[in-house]
């Protein structure tokens, strides 16, 4: 059929956010092919999930069985791989994940299309699907070209695709699972979710971000006093995490989280591609750096080159005085 797939990673019934980028890209190739994009969405119990999806879509293939409420490598791709024999997609868009490293070189191999990963641009051009993924640790931008087939596989990487709402809602199409019995050569035993901080930085609106620069973990709450008068939460790059400084679940990168706050201000961040990749796509950023060469400045919207702890007391006095507060 004429259409591109994004298979909807989710759980406990809630979307994941690459989920909302994966049909974000999936919808950039559909644009000048004239393709409609469907999302797939397996589970149980998860028709709201697939409501929700439908604002992003023009079709959401919903199958559900208690087998699938939790991602099971052998489930999964039996399910994939049949809905995908039977509709026959031009494209299958699933995120650069833990779930998508697992299960898209399984499906390649088996339906036979060739596999792109961790892209982070897809587009269709004189017949072939292009992608551009990064090499050599983030310092090149590689475009490459599938070969010509009548279907392909795309990994996505978080961040790089900003979700949007369609002009329509699409509409939800129940969809039988195969039977998926047998004897499964893998077992789930389980879900085991980190201890979190008790403080979201995915959907913060405002993020002030610490790294080596901060020097002493007692410098720590003159970054956490930003933000509070700005209204924002405190995240990290790993360093602050390796040290124990700060719960993991505040680091921010491509071994953290992805954040997209409307504000982010790094403070003595160097701007490690590893980190860069997971803040690249906020709104504004400001960096404030005593290294004029530090990378941060190459993204940064604006860069203030100097001692953080000149800079920053000096902002918080200028923000207490602009809101009247001793």
């Amino acid at each position: 059929m004429s259409e591109i797939i994004v298979l909807a990673e989710q759980r406990g019934g809630e979307a994941r956010e690459i989920t909302f980028e994966a049909l974000a890209a999936g919808r950039k190739l559909a644009e000048k092919t004239g393709l409609k994009v469907a999302a797939l969405v397996l589970g149980s119990e998860v028709e709201k999930l697939a409501e929700q999806l439908s604002e992003y879509c023009d079709t959401v293939l919903l199958t559900e069985d208690e087998r699938l409420s939790q991602y099971h490598s052998e489930n999964y791709q039996l399910v994939v791989s049949h809905i995908l024999r039977e509709r026959r997609p031009r494209v299958l868009v699933v995120g650069h994940t833990s779930l998508g490293m697992d299960l898209a070189p399984r499906l390649a191999v088996e339906l036979g299309f060739p596999l792109i990963t961790d892209c982070i641009d897809v587009e269709f051009a004189n017949g072939r699907l292009y992608a551009t993924r990064q090499m050599y640790g983030g310092k090149l931008n590689a475009r490459v070209s599938a070969r010509v087939a009548e279907g392909y596989i795309l990994t996505v990487r978080a961040g790089a695709f900003r979700p949007s709402k369609t002009a329509r809602r699409g509409v939800v199409v129940k969809m039988a699972p195969p039977e998926l019995g047998g004897k499964a050569r893998v077992r789930v035993r389980g879900l085991v979710v980190p201890a979190e901080s008790g403080v979201s930085i995915e959907s913060a609106d405002i993020i002030v971000a610490i790294g080596r620069g901060i020097g002493e973990k007692t410098n720590i709450p003159l970054a956490e006093e930003l933000a509070r008068l700005l209204g924002g939460v405190v995240a990290c790059s790993r360093p602050i995490v390796d040290k124990g400084w700060l719960p993991p679940d505040r680091q921010v990168g491509s071994s953290g989280k992805t954040v997209k706050p409307r504000l982010y201000i790094a403070l003595g961040i160097s701007g490690a591609f590893q980190h860069i990749m997971g803040m690249m796509n906020s709104q504004l950023i400001i960096a404030v750096n005593k290294d004029p060469n530090a990378p941060i400045f190459n993204v940064a919207h604006y860069g203030v080159v100097d001692d953080l702890f000149k800079i920053v007391p000096a902002l918080i006095k200028k923000i207490k005085e602009a809101k009247g507060v001793k």
